[in-house]
Formats: structure tokens, sequence, C-alpha cells
């Protein structure tokens, strides 16, 4: 069985969680709300309901997500060989383009979401998979 370092899992959570914070909020807040048809005033509400249990299964979702791809990236590590920085960066493009850009493809063909809409989700799930594979590559 593989070894996993769980130090690594839990850092490379927290820079998605850092990530999606930035990414949703100062750098692609805006579009990203106008494409879900969400107004300040319904952000605002969300945000006076309190937002700390979406926030702590989103934190358990991304360990999720960090602790299965770590054994992605040991075993790409495994059959390849160690390549430093590029084990990480090649498994979290990977998994992203295999699993997370076909998946999200179903909100623009049955859900009726828009293009815009799915490169701002599907870009932030490419920065963070391979931002997470990196992590831990280099831990």
């Amino acid at each position: 069985m593989m070894e996993v370092n769980y130090i690594a899992v839990v850092v490379a959570a927290v820079v998605a969680m850092v990530l999606g914070f930035l990414w949703y909020g100062p750098i692609l807040g805006k579009p990203w709300m106008k494409e879900m048809g969400f107004t300040k005033s319904d952000m605002d509400a969300a945000k006076k309901k309190g937002m700390t249990k979406n926030y702590v299964i989103m934190l358990v979702s991304s360990l999720v997500m960090a602790y299965v791809l770590s054994h992605n990236v040991g075993m790409s590590i495994a059959t390849f060989g160690d390549m430093g920085l590029m084990s990480g960066v090649q498994t979290g493009f990977w998994i992203w383009l295999g699993y997370v850009a076909t998946v999200l493809l179903g909100k623009v063909l049955w859900e009726g979401k828009s293009w815009k809409l799915y490169i701002i989700d599907a870009g932030y799930y490419l920065v963070s998979l391979v931002l997470m594979g990196s992590v831990i590559a280099l831990m």
C-alpha cells in the first residue's frame, strides 16, 4: 500500500480553499455571480445566514480530493519515476481532463448553464488540481 503524506494532503486542501476564495471572490466573483444569476443582495443574504457549514463541508471535500489525488500522484511516480513538480502537474491535469472537465460539461448540455460559467468553474478546478498535485509531488 502506498504511503500518504498527510501533511501534504492538508496543505493541498488549504491551497484549494484559498484559491477558491480568490477565484470566486476578487478574481472572477462578479462574472461568476452574473452567470449564476445571483445579485449582491443574494450574496449578502447568504453571508448573513451563515456560511460556516458550507466552508466546513467544502474543506472536507477538498481533503478528500487531495487524499485521492495523492494516491494518483504516487501511482504516477511509481509508474513513470519521480519527475518532481511535473509529476503533480501532469497528474492534476489528467485528473481534471478525464473527470472534472467532462462531468462539468453536463451543466452546459443538460442544465442550460452558460459556456462562460463552465470556463470559470472548469478553470478553477484545473488550476486547483494542478496546484494540489504540485504540492503533493513536492512534499
